[in-house]
């Protein structure tokens, strides 16, 4: 018998909690649209930069950069919400999904899995440990 995914909300709220604590330090100076931050990782450059900016809320893109090689589908790009009040960072939309759902029926037409949502903000908080550990911030952008 196959049993029907239930969202853990416990897990995914102390996911964004942390994500939230690991994107700190990374964004930019100002919180001013357009403004952009690169870290070089390694031989890659990752960049983030605020999309919108609210008194409690601040939406950013992060992304692979410069990756000419590289098919567009596979360059990691996030949008993430940071909700300032709850101090907490939600995955919105990434590579080719607009909008997350909490959950998916599987299978389904695109393939996502039934935990998708949650996937996704782990790899973000993966992301995030990654760049906190081995990046450089680029002097020239920031």
């Amino acid at each position: 018998m196959n049993k029907r995914y239930t969202v853990d909300l416990t897990s995914l709220m102390r996911l964004y909690e942390t994500n939230y604590a690991k994107l700190l330090p990374l964004l930019p100076k100002s919180d001013d649209v357009g403004d952009e931050c690169a870290y070089l990782v390694f031989e890659h450059e990752y960049r983030l930069k605020i999309t919108e900016s609210t008194r409690y809320t601040t939406v950013i893109c992060l992304w692979l950069h410069n990756e000419t090689d590289a098919v567009e589908y596979l360059v990691p790009r996030l949008t993430v919400r940071l909700y300032h009040d709850a101090k907490v960072a939600e995955v919105c939309s990434a590579q080719q999904i607009s909008q997350l759902k909490p959950r998916y029926d599987y299978p389904n037409l695109r393939m996502y899995q039934k935990d998708e949502k949650h996937q996704v903000n782990r790899f973000l908080g993966d992301w995030l440990t990654y760049c906190l550990k081995n990046g450089l911030r680029k002097q020239s952008i920031c």
